[in-house]
């Protein structure tokens, strides 16, 4: 079935929230439960784990770019490691073959928000059964899934400097797309403007004021990835007190 590797938008078209969009929310839900549950045993073979998560996230998107090359469409202007989620792909292979706690306090809250934001809102034109979709979702999930796989396997946890990290991470890399987008003429991050989906930048004012408003997302959404923790720090601290 050649066509599925084909660029023909029109042979298999994407539209958010059918039954293909939802059943990829409904596995990365499914999958982050299981790795939950069987966190323990995780442990025994994990080694096996992390390389097997290492080999999918560079394959697939090792595939994309070949893709790319091979319909004649790859162009530096988007397929540079500049978006995103791109850059928290790359940040966690780094992770999966170092277990380095300082990658994994920024790639927790970039790479969560960002792939999470990218599986509700895609920005994706060829849908199921094309091979876009399975990586652009599988890629995408398998992100917010490593980091999961180091609180819930390795239990690392995410730290206050940890999301300031991030966060000062995060404007360093916008600063470096926006130089990248006036030199290639591409929307590396969306700050040059909005992307053609529908997405929460829509919500967020006009060009160039949407920016200021999605880095004040970017820290609330933060703070929630943080609570649970600082919570369970206070609930144990406070039952060390009473002991």
């Amino acid at each position: 079935m050649p066509g599925i590797f084909s660029y023909d938008y029109n042979a298999f078209p994407f539209t958010v929230f059918t039954a293909s969009h939802i059943l990829m929310i409904v596995l990365l839900a499914a999958v982050s439960g299981i790795l939950f549950i069987l966190r323990k045993r995780l442990r025994q073979v994990d080694a096996w784990v992390r390389g097997m998560m290492f080999f999918l996230l560079f394959v697939l998107e090792l595939l994309y770019h070949i893709w790319l090359f091979n319909n004649g469409q790859w162009d530096i202007s988007f397929t540079l490691p500049l978006h995103l989620c791109s850059i928290s792909l790359i940040l966690c292979l780094v992770l999966l073959a170092t277990k380095s706690n300082a990658i994994f306090q920024v790639v927790y809250f970039i790479g969560i928000v960002g792939a999470l934001m990218a599986i509700l809102t895609p920005e994706l034109f060829l849908g199921f059964p094309h091979f876009r979709y399975f990586q652009f979702f599988i890629t995408h999930n398998l992100i917010i899934w490593t980091c999961l796989y180091y609180v819930f396997v390795h239990q690392f946890k995410p730290t206050g400097n940890g999301m300031l990290l991030s966060f000062l991470f995060l404007n360093i890399s916008a600063c470096a797309a926006f130089w990248a987008n006036q030199i290639t003429g591409g929307n590396y991050m969306f700050v040059a403007y909005k992307p053609e989906n529908a997405s929460l930048l829509d919500y967020l004012g006009p060009y160039p004021f949407y920016i200021l408003s999605l880095e004040g997302a970017a820290l609330l959404l933060f703070f929630i990835l943080l609570a649970p923790f600082k919570m369970n720090n206070s609930k144990k601290e406070r039952m060390e007190d009473m002991s």
